[in-house]
């Protein structure tokens, strides 16, 4: 977004704000195939935070160091609560990995001692790293790299899920370690790609326990870092289990990440790079900081956004899910067929071909999609290999100087990377979501449009019921080349665009397969899930909106 719809946006909102706004993007879009379109690419508001086959995790990683040691009991945790609540239970498997692993308790390192308290970020680069891989198979080893001005540093590593509200359970660490002051990253002026290449990493071998599915269970990961002056960051990465066969797949939108990562002075975004400049190539060899996001993201990249949000929903109900990133969709698409469920969450904008194919194979399979989101698959990107050789750790993406500078315009436009919806590509996003981005900045509400009896069942919603809070930040519409028989869940109105009657849509369609597919059109839709990082704006966990997602969400994995 604009650097303008960023004020008028946080001056709504400016004095719940304990975070400043780091401002948006920049951007100069042709006409699109929806009608009063405005430059998407925004942040979120800023708001305070408490803080497949194939083997290889996105390239070959050193020799294991070992099962790191286990997690010492949380004297600070009383217990934990049965995982789900008075939530539905889950249809299928009613003793899931994800129930099991979120039934643990202190004694097996449940604890609330994870997060990062806005007053200990590392946000003068005190201590901070980045991950060999955005994901990890079970069986395999990963590499964390760290950066610190002090002597000593440690590793605690925790497991991110409900557990009983706690958050989180240690499941390694602390692991004490000298620190390292690293070489500066190398330069591509002419692409602004920063690039690290950093020794001495901690080599973590994640195990592959075939009689203990829970001990290092598929889900996000975050490695706490903590100097010894006691500034502290995390790197954040993904345990899959390529061998599973669980209802649902999450996967994390780790491309967006980077997109707004500016660590080393560039991002995709011009507002917040050196000289008001953009990258056309960004490396995931280093650590994640976007200061579009609450305290640039500790390190997290976007995750404690929207994403950890909808990770504690489906934990805290027990439902049968593992995970893994867009990347591993590119790398591995048949993996999404051996699941009845694949979920894109939160901020899901820059896609390759690969995972586009990917998804619409999927659909077409009868696999179910579920689009928690908004902006999602905006922009075509390429993935090229590290400097090292290592694939999949470059993004290329040329966006509005395609034309001009992108060498595969000329040669295979088609993988241009530019709009989706735009030619030289031609494939609106609207075709495969349902719904399409058509606007920011919002805060606002959802209002009910028709919504079929099985999906609003356990609630009174009725047409113009109004969910609030619920409409935002960047919002989707259905447009011409929505597939056909769509139904309107919501139809929100709103002001600020320039056509007179201002609609965002919730949309719910069933391809020829009989795959079902549902785009909320709203990345605010994972803030009614759970309460997580809204303090800003207070709690928007809604009880509608919990049901309508557990109704979907049954549909979809039902057998």
């Amino acid at each position: 977004m604009s650097r303008s719809a960023c004020s008028r946006f946080f001056s709504l909102i400016l004095f719940l704000i304990l975070a400043a706004c780091g401002g948006g993007g920049t951007s100069n879009p042709s006409a699109s195939s929806g009608s009063h379109t405005v430059p998407a690419d925004s942040g979120p508001p800023a708001q305070p935070g408490s803080p497949t086959i194939p083997k290889d995790p996105e390239g070959p990683a050193s020799p294991g160091s070992g099962t790191p040691p286990p997690p010492p009991s949380d004297p600070n945790n009383g217990g934990t609560e049965t995982p789900g609540g008075n939530t539905p239970p889950p249809a299928g498997d009613t003793h899931s990995v994800i129930q099991r692993e979120n039934a643990k308790t202190a004694n097996d390192g449940v604890t609330d001692q994870w997060e990062i308290a806005g007053r200990n970020y590392a946000s003068n680069h005190e201590i901070e790293g980045y991950a060999s891989a955005t994901s990890v198979n079970r069986g395999e080893s990963i590499r964390l790299y760290v950066n610190t001005v002090d002597p000593e540093y440690t590793i605690s590593i925790y497991r991110i899920g409900w557990y009983g509200g706690k958050g989180a359970r240690l499941v390694a660490g602390p692991i004490r370690r000298t620190g390292v002051r690293q070489p500066e990253p190398s330069f591509d002026a002419e692409n602004k790609l920063v690039e690290c290449d950093w020794t001495d990493p901690y080599v973590l071998h994640v195990p592959a326990n075939a009689d203990d599915p829970t001990d290092w269970a598929s889900g996000f990961y975050l490695a706490k870092l903590t100097a010894s002056g006691g500034k502290q960051s995390y790197i954040i990465f993904v345990v899959r289990d390529d061998a599973s066969h669980s209802a649902l797949l999450f996967q994390s939108s780790v491309t967006t990440y980077a997109a707004y990562n500016n660590w080393g002075g560039y991002s995709l975004y011009g507002v917040d790079g050196i000289d008001g400049k953009q990258a056309y190539k960004l490396s995931f060899n280093r650590p994640y900081r976007n200061p579009q996001r609450p305290y640039a993201g500790k390190g997290a990249g976007e995750f404690l956004t929207w994403e950890i949000n909808m990770a504690r929903f489906l934990e805290r109900a027990g439902y049968d899910v593992s995970y893994s990133t867009n990347i591993d969709t590119h790398r591995a698409p048949a993996d999404l067929l051996r699941h009845r469920a694949f979920l894109s969450v939160g901020h899901d904008e820059y896609w390759t071909r690969s995972m586009r194919d990917a998804m619409e194979a999927a659909r077409d399979h009868g696999v179910n999609l579920g689009f928690f989101g908004a902006n999602t698959g905006y922009w075509q990107v390429r993935l090229e290999n590290g400097s090292n050789g290592q694939p999949y750790r470059t993004m290329v993406a040329y966006k509005y100087d395609t034309f001009a500078k992108d060498p595969m315009y000329k040669t295979d436009p088609a993988q241009s990377t530019y709009l989706w919806r735009e030619a030289p590509i031609n494939r609106p996003e609207a075709s495969l979501v349902g719904v399409m981005y058509e606007y920011n900045s919002l805060d606002g509400d959802m209002v009910m449009a028709d919504c079929p009896q099985w999906i609003c069942a356990g609630t009174a919603l009725r047409p113009g019921s109004v969910l609030k809070g619920m409409l935002g930040y960047e919002v989707d519409s259905i447009a011409p080349s929505s597939p056909p028989g769509i139904v309107l869940l919501a139809s929100s109105p709103y002001s600020g665009c320039s056509a007179g009657d201002c609609r965002a849509h919730t949309t719910y369609y069933t391809a020829p397969s009989g795959a079902g597919v549902f785009g909320s059109g709203s990345m605010n839709w994972n803030w009614g899930l759970d309460a997580y990082n809204d303090g800003a704006h207070g709690n928007r966990e809604t009880a509608e909106v919990k049901t309508i997602t557990h109704n979907i969400l049954q549909h979809f994995i039902k057998p």
